[in-house]
């Protein structure tokens, strides 16, 4: 067989791992050192044994190097390599002794000219004190390797007389050199016979016992190559070798010593893994009735090595890091494995099971000086897609059918190993937030105060994906969040939400996911509202829109869970939703139909007058209200008249009855112009005319909010003046005098009555206040018959009341128009009625305000007397 040939033959044991499987090693996830770390040097740059380095071209594993593939690509050394090193050491060694006569230069010749290309091995069995493994190579050696053709010649012409060497059972110890020389282990070589003639071949087939070494100097080396602290590893050989010719000559037992330098990348990496199995359900703990948590894994790696043996069932304790990066990890669980079948080339199947019956109180207790736990640490940096990883640890005492040895050295060796990341920005299937109620702010809370943003109340149903893999009972118990909303991908606001939930599973059918539906009901939830202007978007489209304004929520939720393992916190679940908000329609403030009923006077100025009353609407809305205090501008014609504030007001879905509003009326705050516009809505209204007014917020609209009552000053809302509610009325008509009533308008004057003889009039009034008298100071009064044709006037002076309810005034002096068609018609009345209409202008008070108002009044139903 010739070199290259056999390169194929042989690039399992040597070449590196070059799988192209899409996976990751456990080594490029422990902080990214092994990928980094300059390791183990080829032997195109590793000394030889005589101090020469390496041809690149010629590059052999007696030389502890890579051979090269046809593309010129260096391969790892593997670690069967270390093995084909100590035959090296041994078989050089005693070409050397048997060519005594010329030592130095046989011993250069043999070192030179050796090759052995290992071809197979196999572990075939575990022993109590290491493993017996079956090596299979060609030994033999090449003379046109030897540079020095005087070495070369002596080489061959002493090879070429000894023709064969034998060796005795030799016990081969390997030390760690870099570390007070630890014993690193042990191997145990048979007897041995080689052809050593140049260019003869040698098949070795070596049964050899293999013992590890200390085990807490396993654990450094292991410690160092998964940190990738691990630049160069330097090992010596030591053994006593007892040589003998083909003839049974013996040469003696000579003592034999070797260093040997590695580099940490041509020590074997980590294999790459898959996790193709996955399953958590509950199971009853074992000795008992009480159920834990099961957890079954099975992970797929690949074997390149051509070595087949059996792993018997091991036993690893499944720990989660603490609270400190390099503190004590807690203790979750331990994990046992099947029996493991390693076979050469080929995928392997590893499947564990582990069984948990409660969490530790460790690993869900807060951190010193902190609120997070071990648990929460995990999960933030699992569920925000960072790399988190659970500790494996093999256990010391294994039990079964493993040695002692085995636990040894697995229990002296921490590995992390990466939880599978996976995408959770689809979780959330569906959400909804439903009998939604809003507050104001409370205009007295400070700006830092929660109290000081709008609330939300309402509830929320979110709908989840679970994981295929999670087969056990789960109940949430609370969600709490800090969630961002966003309208047309700006951002409007943040929601701080606390509070308990409940939940119901939702299996799946066949090809299915499982669900589970989460309930909560939030109540008075601030909205910290970060932008005005999209604010101020949301509710013009809520007003004016015709379609549902959907708000986005982005949230890291900590939801509160109970398992059968407890009750505990998993924190930062990202959760994303769509809120759809129905549009409050485009006539809203017609639609809610005030009605104004109660009024009384509070409060009286020279210029002002504070009125209070209790009012009646129709929310017409899906959504309730609480208004701890709000302000509200009354304006006409553009001009400020007043103002309307409420406290303590809750407006629910559909009817509301006796809301109680404030009302300020101060035109003159708008001048001379003011107090005429003022003047001239309140003649309008008390005529019946079709009077309206407009409502805009202002800064002060909520005094801890001044910006939202700015933002929301853009928006106008006009709405007819509100009835007023008069004792006697009929729905808010007036009763004329002839048992008609008439719906159009609120008119005060409730029916006159002309007295011919005395030529006087009285008239009587309906007032619309509770408690409170209007006096009239002066009055100057038209009657019209059909709207123009004068009957008299009325010029009165002297002050007369009108108190709460239905009253009749004084008798009022008449001037008859006598040369009038009016006059005619009231005497063809006598004893009867007819309809009249007025024109006044009539002076009022109302405690320590005054104004002059101008009234036109029709259809007055008037009865003659004598």
């Amino acid at each position: 067989m010739s070199s290259s040939d056999f390169e194929t033959e042989r690039s399992p044991l040597l070449a590196a791992s070059t799988s192209s499987r899409d996976t990751k090693t456990l080594a490029d996830l422990t902080d990214g050192a092994l990928e980094s770390t300059p390791l183990l040097s080829t032997s195109n740059t590793t000394p030889r044994y005589n101090g020469e380095r390496d041809d690149p071209d010629r590059a052999s594993l007696a030389s502890a190097g890579v051979s090269h593939s046809g593309h010129g690509v260096p391969k790892s050394t593997r670690w069967p390599s270390i093995i084909a090193a100590l035959l090296l050491m041994v078989l050089a060694t005693s070409i050397a002794i048997g060519a005594f006569f010329v030592p130095a230069a046989v011993e250069e010749y043999a070192k030179e000219a050796i090759v052995i290309e290992p071809t197979n091995l196999a572990l075939e069995s575990i022993t109590t004190d290491g493993v017996r493994a079956r090596i299979q190579a060609n030994f033999r050696l090449d003379a046109q390797r030897v540079k020095n053709v005087h070495v070369r010649r002596v080489g061959q012409f002493t090879t070429w007389l000894a023709k064969e060497l034998a060796t005795e059972e030799t016990r081969v110890q390997v030390y760690w050199i870099d570390h007070d020389n630890m014993l690193l282990g042990t191997a145990g070589l048979p007897p041995l016979t080689i052809t050593i003639a140049n260019g003869h071949n040698t098949e070795l087939d070596i049964v050899a016992d293999l013992a590890p070494g200390d085990a807490d100097t396993i654990r450094i080396i292991a410690n160092q190559f998964l940190s990738g602290k691990m630049d160069t590893i330097r090992v010596r050989g030591t053994t006593d070798i007892t040589v003998k010719t083909r003839f049974n000559i013996p040469l003696g037992t000579h003592a034999v010593s070797e260093t040997m330098e590695f580099e940490g990348k041509e020590l074997p990496p980590l294999p790459s893994y898959n996790i193709t199995g996955l399953n958590f359900e509950e199971r009853p703990l074992p000795g008992g009735d009480k159920q834990g948590m099961a957890a079954d894994v099975t992970v797929t790696t690949f074997n390149p090595y051509p070595v087949a043996f059996d792993v018997p069932a091991l036993k690893f304790e499944i720990l989660i890091p603490g609270c400190k990066k390099h503190g004590p990890a807690v203790s979750v669980a331990t994990a046992v494995t099947d029996v493991i079948a390693l076979r050469p080339e080929a995928d392997v199947e590893v499947t564990a099971h582990s069984i948990v019956g409660e969490l530790p109180e460790p690993l869900i207790r807060p951190c010193p000086g902190g609120t997070m736990s071990p648990l929460d640490k995990l999960f933030e940096a699992y569920l925000a897609g960072q790399p988190a990883s659970v500790l494996v640890r093999g256990q010391k005492d294994q039990g079964g059918e493993a040695p002692g040895w085995i636990g040894d050295i697995i229990s002296s060796v921490t590995v992390p190993v990466p939880l599978p990341q996976q995408s959770f920005d689809d979780l959330i299937r569906n959400f909804s937030l439903t009998d939604v109620s809003f507050s104001l702010p409370d205009p007295l809370a400070d700006p830092d105060d929660p109290d000081s943003n709008p609330k939300v109340s309402g509830t929320i149903v979110a709908l989840a994906a679970l994981p295929s893999e999670l087969n056990i009972g789960l109940n949430v118990s609370s969600v709490q969040a800090k969630a961002d909303v966003f309208y047309d991908s700006r951002k409007l606001g943040e929601l701080e939400i606390d509070e308990k939930a409940s939940s119901i599973q939702i299996e799946g059918g066949p090809g299915e996911e499982n669900l589970i539906e989460i309930t909560s009901r939030v109540h008075d939830t601030p909205l910290k509202v970060t932008d005005d202007d999209v604010l101020t978007d949301v509710i013009q489209a809520l007003l004016f829109g015709d379609v549902n304004v959907i708000l986005d929520i982005s949230a890291l939720v900590d939801v509160g869970v109970h398992t059968i393992l407890g009750q505990f916190v998993v924190k930062g679940v990202p959760a994303e939703g769509r809120i759809p908000l129905k549009p409050l329609g485009n006539d809203l403030l017609g639609s809610m139909q005030p009605q104004v009923g109660n009024l009384e006077v509070v409060d009286t100025s020279p210029v002002s007058i504070s009125l209070q009353a209790s009012v009646n609407v129709t929310n017409p809305t899906p959504y309730s209200a609480y208004i701890p205090w709000i302000s509200i501008h009354i304006l006409n014609n553009g001009t400020v008249l007043g103002e309307a504030r409420a406290k303590k007001l809750t407006i629910n879905r559909g009817n509301n009855t006796n809301l109680k509003v404030t009302a300020i009326w101060r035109p003159s705050v708008a001048g001379e112009d003011g107090v005429q516009i003022g003047r001239d809505l309140v003649s309008q209204y008390i005529s019946g005319y079709n009077t309206t007014v407009t409502l805009r917020t202002h800064p002060g609209t909520i005094p801890s909010k001044p910006e939202l009552g700015k933002a929301l000053s853009n928006f106008n809302f006009t709405l007819p003046m509100p009835r007023l509610s008069v004792p006697g009325d009929n729905d808010g008509g007036r009763h004329d005098g002839d048992g008609s009533t008439n719906d159009t308008a609120p008119h005060f004057i409730r029916g006159a009555t002309f007295h011919i003889f005395s030529s006087t009039a009285t008239f009587t009034l309906a007032s619309p206040f509770s408690r409170n008298t209007i006096y009239i100071e002066h009055i100057n009064a038209t009657a019209l018959y059909n709207h123009t044709e004068e009957i008299g006037r009325i010029k009165y002076d002297s002050p007369f009341g009108c108190p709460p309810g239905v009253s009749t005034t004084p008798r009022l002096p008449v001037d008859w128009s006598l040369d009038s068609v009016g006059r005619d018609k009231v005497k063809e009345a006598f004893g009867g009625r007819l309809k009249l209409d007025a024109k006044a202008t009539v002076a009022v008070r109302i405690g320590s305000w005054t104004e002059t108002l101008w009234y036109i009044g029709r259809g007055i139903g008037a009865s003659v007397r004598l």
